[in-house]
């Protein structure tokens, strides 16, 4: 596996911590396309950014990080003044990052079955699993989570032994059925719409979808590790999007 692009993002994000101006050396100087609401486009939006942060005494983690092609994508815990867990999606051309996503939400947890929304395994093995484990999370988040053919959950997902880091549930299929069936005001408490990005690497997928949480606009980050071809071990992330009058670039969260 070339780590190259993945050492470039533990430079970027470990750049936020240090304050280290050359850690931005690693974003393409015009092309670099910004898809946090939240953060000026461009190199100099995130100049700007890590800026800011650094008044936060800022500490920042990278928990697991893999590959896929041109995508790198990283698990990470902050802390900027308050602690945080995200997801951080970027894209690559020649050897310099062009494009990135994220989704980052405040730290919760430990859930009821004591795992935190980051512990865990953090290597990817079965590399030769990865197209498998790619189309199986596809249909799983395509089938089940937007088209809510619920009682298919065990088609995709370990009846003995999954490992749930979502703060609100437990370990087990009937929790993760139960908040999928949860009825809210207009109608699922969780609903998924569209699936937009599936990067996988091995036995770890990340799907990327848009929906409603409990009528909230929702960006939805959900990280698998596979196991015998089903999932095993899930962990998330949820933020709300942004109305665009709120937006400081124009490229939109997806």
């Amino acid at each position: 596996m070339n780590t190259s692009n993945i050492s470039s993002v533990h430079r970027l994000l470990k750049g936020i911590e240090t304050g280290d101006p050359s850690a931005l050396e690693v974003i393409h100087p015009s092309r670099y396309i910004q898809h946090n609401p939240q953060t000026h486009e461009g190199r100099e939006g995130l100049a700007a950014l890590f800026k800011r942060l650094a008044t936060t005494n800022p500490r920042v983690n990278i928990v697991r990080a893999f590959e896929d092609g041109d995508f790198v994508f990283g698990h990470t815990e902050y802390d900027f003044a308050t602690r945080r867990i995200g997801f951080e999606v970027f894209r690559f051309e020649d050897g310099l990052a062009v494009e990135h996503w994220d989704n980052i939400q405040p730290r919760q947890g430990p859930n009821a079955s004591g795992h935190s929304m980051v512990d865990g395994p953090a290597e990817a093995t079965g590399l030769d699993q990865t197209e498998a484990n790619r189309a199986l999370v596809r249909a799983y988040t395509e089938e089940v989570l937007i088209a809510r053919e619920l009682d298919r959950l065990a088609d995709f997902i370990s009846p003995d032994g999954f490992i749930q880091h979502s703060p609100d549930l437990t370990d087990s299929l009937e929790p993760l059925r139960a908040a999928l069936a949860e009825a809210g005001e207009h109608g699922p408490a969780i609903q998924y719409e569209r699936l937009h990005r599936v990067l996988a690497q091995g036995n770890f997928v990340l799907a990327v979808s848009e929906g409603h949480l409990r009528g909230t606009h929702t960006s939805f980050y959900d990280l698998y590790r596979m196991e015998a071809g089903l999932i095993a071990e899930h962990w998330d992330t949820r933020e709300k999007v942004p109305a665009p009058l709120e937006w400081k670039n124009d490229n939109g969260k997806f």
